[in-house]
């Protein structure tokens, strides 16, 4: 049961990873076109807004890392502590 959880698990961080990875990207083409079509600017602002988009996407990308490598240590010092206390 416990490999079941931990299976779930895993698979709504890949679903969040993807998710907050497109977001960004969609949220600046959107905002690309309402500025087409309301405002009026001409298509050009689609390739900056894309390039916004994937730098949101970089950032976030980045971020969640540092987080996985700072996760992975503190996993691996738990398990370094908790494996030398056996032996004593």
């Amino acid at each position: 049961m416990k490999k079941g959880a931990e299976i779930i698990k895993n698979l709504t961080l890949i679903g969040q990873l993807g998710l907050s990875l497109v977001t960004p990207v969609l949220l600046c083409l959107a905002l690309c076109w309402w500025l087409t079509s309301c405002v009026g600017l001409g298509s050009w602002i689609y390739l900056p807004g894309f390039f916004f988009g994937l730098g949101g996407s970089g950032t976030f990308a980045y971020k969640f890392y540092l987080s996985v490598i700072k996760k992975e240590k503190k996993e691996k010092t738990d398990r370094e502590k908790i494996s030398f206390n056996r032996h004593i």
